[in-house]
């Protein structure tokens, strides 16, 4: 969307005179829409101070409107905002953050395309409010958004905030405007058309890419050096040299030599730290949605034939080898492998130590609703050897393998493991179309939670690339019936409920809010994974069909997932922004490791719609992917890492942190950055995104 100022100076919104807390959009030059979508504006004085109020005309339905104060003292005021009135009842809302009650806001922290959306679906009226971000200064008064469906209104304005759930905000005290002027922003774009209804995000998602992030990218953000060669590089010296007794893990099973690299691993198991090293949880590797070790030797195998390094090639075939023996029941097959552990005693404390291989168990993801034995949202991982099989998991591994066939080698037990999983998989699916979430280890019937959910969208996936490969109609069959009652139950109303959602470290609803909305949000708790495997799952189901109605809806799922993309940098975030994304609306990390897997999707969707905008995100979140990654090449993230860890030195560049900001605060002196790597879900994650999207692309593209 083009930015068009109608209007060439700021023209002058009139107060009512029976109300100065409110101004009439009835004026000269703004279009007659404004009045027949939005009923009420008010403000807030600041202290004794009374706003000049302005507006300009950016297009036929997007204005802005400024509101100016001039103060002579300082003051303290703990909270001041504008509050919007749309004139129709509302019955679809969103925001970048769940605001359940009239003390939460959405703060400037989750600001990564920001907007408020209340709509009336069935008379085709929608109004969306965003701020205007180019205001917002690293000391200043804080911003923040909020709305409430059963008031029908949206609000915006300045209120520090504070953290009282993990991770949702509460406004706090304290704020203090210097004297001088302040000046305030925000867009409103009104519109009665049944397109920008349907899809409430594209417009939102052009604005700040054309007024942002496309400069921010030409300029070569997020990462000044395109040539991401050398970030793998540092990845894989990293896990298999400078780190290898720590991250890489070999060993027998079953007669044949497999290996991949650990789960987890912290700054205390770097060769630069003098104290006593920890682990932080049990010794495992995991084939899973999130830790994928195949996806990540996938990528492994693809550089090692690119720079014909026989080692890494070694490496990444034992990893796959480690994959087709995780043994199936009935077809059904656990997501990880893992030792059993023992507290040590060391000068007067206790570690937790790995008891070696020979101990080995496989077992599922211990993030599941089944891990609390008590009725409280409080997360305690459970015990992975109890949790149960889980649908989402291996219809993920079971992709991957097939890709694996598809496209690095014709391994033949690839294919047999992945179809034997597949005509089980059908077994399970329920008269309107889903797949289950979480199967018991011992009757292999669904257990209830998440059943009929977009975790399904994965499945979706896995069964049409199985029909390309085997012709396999019953495939095919049922994936579209799948991705149909997707359509029509999720996608509408925005059910992103997934195992992330509820039973990662945002808890927040695990037990209150499954399958329900927050009443004051109108919105389902979100987690963008699955909005990303629906989106994905529609763009196959349209390339397989040529249904145009799995394109139109696959980009407006696409849209919906970009909003939480960063389309700017902002002056509080100390680490490069651009392109990374955030998780859920009801948590708080930036640059977080997903949008390695997001990122060639984008592309897809792009080249498809010949769409530049999507082709820039598409690259720039394959970038932001190497921004936490601890190396010279990213000076200002070198900074922040040293700032916070001393000891690291050269021995530790590749360290990457899945993401910043997690605890939702973030400063110059280091808070925001982590403490721990996951290969399989930051630098080796990364790196096989790269080497994915090189091998289908070229170089000259990814460097573009």
């Amino acid at each position: 969307m083009a930015l068009i100022v109608l209007c060439l100076q700021a023209c002058k919104l009139e107060n009512k005179p029976e109300n100065d807390g409110s101004f009439s959009l009835k004026q000269k030059g703004i279009p007659s829409i404004f009045t027949d979508i939005i009923s009420e504006i008010t403000y807030d004085d600041l202290g004794n101070a009374k706003p000049e109020i302005n507006y300009e005309v950016v297009g036929p339905s997007l204005i802005k409107i400024i509101l100016s104060f001039n103060l002579q003292d300082s003051l303290q005021q703990d909270d001041w905002k504008v509050t919007i009135k749309p004139n129709f009842s509302s019955n679809f809302h969103w925001s970048p953050h769940l605001t359940p009650t009239n003390e939460h806001i959405a703060p400037q922290h989750v600001f990564r395309a920001p907007a408020v959306v209340m709509a009336n679906t069935r008379e085709n009226k929608q109004v969306i409010m965003m701020p205007d971000i180019s205001l917002i200064k690293e000391k200043g008064p804080e911003w923040y958004m909020d709305f409430s469906s059963p008031e029908n209104t949206m609000m915006v304005g300045w209120s520090k905030s504070k953290i009282k759930e993990h991770m949702l905000y509460i406004k706090d005290k304290g704020t203090i405007y210097v004297p001088g002027k302040h000046k305030f922003a925000f867009y409103l774009k009104a519109t009665n058309t049944v397109k920008d209804v349907e899809n409430p995000w594209r417009d939102v998602l052009s604005f700040y890419w054309d007024k942002y992030g496309e400069k921010l990218f030409k300029k070569g953000e997020p990462i000044g050096n395109n040539n991401l060669e050398t970030y793998v590089k540092h990845t894989y010296n990293w896990a298999f040299n400078s780190w290898k007794g720590v991250v890489w893990e070999e060993f027998e099973l079953n007669g044949k030599t497999v290996g991949a690299p650990t789960f987890i691993v912290n700054i205390s198991q770097s060769p630069n730290y003098k104290k006593i090293p920890y682990e932080r949880e049990f010794r495992s590797i995991w084939n899973q949605s999130w830790f994928s070790s195949l996806r990540s030797a996938s990528g492994l195998f693809r550089y090692a034939k690119r720079t014909d390094n026989k080692e890494l090639l070694k490496k990444a075939q034992m990893t796959k080898e480690l994959a087709l023996l995780f043994p199936q029941k009935e077809g059904f097959f656990p997501g990880l492998i893992a030792t059993e552990m023992e507290n040590v005693e060391i000068e007067g404390r206790s570690y937790a130590r790995s008891k070696g291989w020979d101990t080995y168990y496989f077992g599922n993801s211990n993030r599941n609703p089944y891990m609390n034995d008590t009725n409280t949202e409080a997360i305690h991982w459970g015990d992975p050897k109890k949790s149960p099989y889980h649908i989402l998991d291996m219809s993920w591994t079971a992709y991957y393998m097939l890709l694996w066939y598809d496209e690095l080698e014709k391994d033949q037990r690839l294919l047999d493991f992945t179809i034997n999983y597949a005509d089980a998989l059908l077994k399970l699916q329920d008269s309107k179309g889903y797949f289950p979430g979480w199967i018991s280890l011992e009757t292999l019937k669904p257990l209830g939670t998440l059943d009929q959910s977009p975790e399904s969208s994965m499945s979706v996936t896995f069964l049409l690339k199985a029909y390309k490969l085997t012709g396999k109609e019953a495939y095919k069959t049922a994936a579209l019936k799948c991705m149909d009652v997707i359509l029509k139950e999720v996608v509408p109303v925005g059910r992103w409920e997934d195992h992330e959602t509820y039973w990662s470290c945002s808890s927040y609803g695990n037990i209150s809010l499954v399958n329900k909305k927050v009443g004051r949000n109108n919105m389902f708790k979100q987690s963008n994974l699955s909005i990303y495997w629906t989106s994905q799952a529609l763009f196959n189901a349209y390339k397989l069909t040529g249904e145009q109605r799995y394109l139109k809806q696959g980009q407006r799922t696409l849209d919906e997932l970009l909003m939480t993309q960063a389309s700017w940098q902002p002056p509080y975030m100390y680490v490069k922004t651009l392109g990374g994304f955030g998780v859920m609306n009801a948590d708080a990390e930036w640059n977080d490791s997903r949008q390695s897997i997001f990122a060639e999707l984008i592309i897809k969707y792009g080249k498809e719609l010949n769409n530049e905008e999507y082709i820039q995100r598409g690259l720039a979140a394959l970038r932001s992917t190497f921004v936490m990654m601890y190396c010279p090449e990213n000076p200002i993230t070198k900074v922040q890492w040293e700032a916070k860890h001393s000891h690291f030195g050269p021995e530790d560049y590749g360290f990457m942190m899945e993401n910043y900001g997690h605890n939702g605060v973030t400063s110059k002196d280091g808070l925001g950055i982590g403490v721990f790597t996951i290969y399989d879900w930051g630098n080796g994650a990364a790196s096989e995104a790269y080497n994915r999207i090189r091998d289908h692309y070229g170089e000259d593209f990814i460097l573009q």
